[in-house]
């Protein structure tokens, strides 16, 4: 096998969730640049027009916008069910739509868990099931779902995001050993501490930033495009051979 050619996704159709801005619209750009073409979906996702549109369609790929909110388990099913209407099939699907909530635990509401849980974990398992049923029949599927580092640790004010992120990368696994042998791959990326909106609040704390920067050895930020290399990979025949993995880009956190 070329291994260079094994990373071509020309001809394939990947679906981003959260596509918008930061490391979705990253990893919408860098499947794009790989050959695919993109379906977009965002809460607030302009139907034309938005510049993760005129960056995949400035590469000569299709871009389909869609928008859903993912808070609504409602619209969620109808946004499946329009994907079928529409005849829409994914070869790949990024499972990268989420939120976070900052407040102590003790004061934490639980609206804003509820909340949390599910866009971040039950409306991607709800996504994951209704596409992967298709890849299934189909015997052939990627789908990557966005895990964290809080898949491993507690975090501090997020109780809901740490649950959420450690369910996504159980969740990670089951459907890997589901699916697997179906030829369906079910992988994660746990992004380290990325310069997004998510994190802006971490930031702009000059303690908790300089706290953060002095454990990182890569000694900065992550930024979106850092997440282009991995989504590539797990997304492409490159990776036909891994299953239920949790890949962590961090510039190297979980190592201190």
């Amino acid at each position: 096998m070329d291994v260079l050619k094994s990373f071509d996704l020309s001809g394939k159709v990947a679906l981003v969730t959260g596509c918008k801005r930061g490391i979705g619209r990253g990893m919408a750009e860098a499947l794009a640049q790989a050959g695919a073409d993109i379906v977009g979906v965002s809460a607030t996702l302009e139907p034309s027009g938005s510049a993760v549109e005129q960056a995949v369609t400035a590469l000569g790929r299709a871009f389909t916008a869609y928008q859903c909110d993912f808070s609504d388990r409602a619209a969620v099913k109808a946004f499946a069910a329009q994907l079928e209407a529409d005849r829409v099939t994914p070869d790949i699907l990024i499972n990268n739509a989420g939120t976070i909530r900052r407040k102590p635990a003790a004061e934490h509401p639980e609206e804003w868990w509820d909340e949390v849980i599910e866009v971040n974990l039950s409306a991607q398992f709800l996504l994951s099931r209704e596409i992967g049923r298709g890849m299934i029949a189909r015997g052939s599927g990627k789908i990557i779902f966005t895990a964290s580092l809080l898949s491993f640790q507690g975090g501090i004010t997020v109780p809901g995001y740490a649950a959420s992120k450690g369910g996504i990368a159980q969740l990670t696994k089951a459907l890997a050993n589901e699916w697997a042998g179906k030829g369906v791959n079910v992988n994660a990326i746990a992004p380290g501490y990325v310069a997004t909106d998510n994190t802006q609040a971490l930031q702009d704390d000059p303690a908790r930033s300089s706290a953060i920067l002095e454990r990182i050895p890569a000694g900065r930020w992550g930024k979106p495009e850092d997440f282009a290399g991995p989504a590539v990979f797990l997304a492409s025949a490159a990776s036909d051979y891994v299953n239920g993995e949790i890949l962590v880009v961090d510039g190297g956190w979980m190592g201190r």
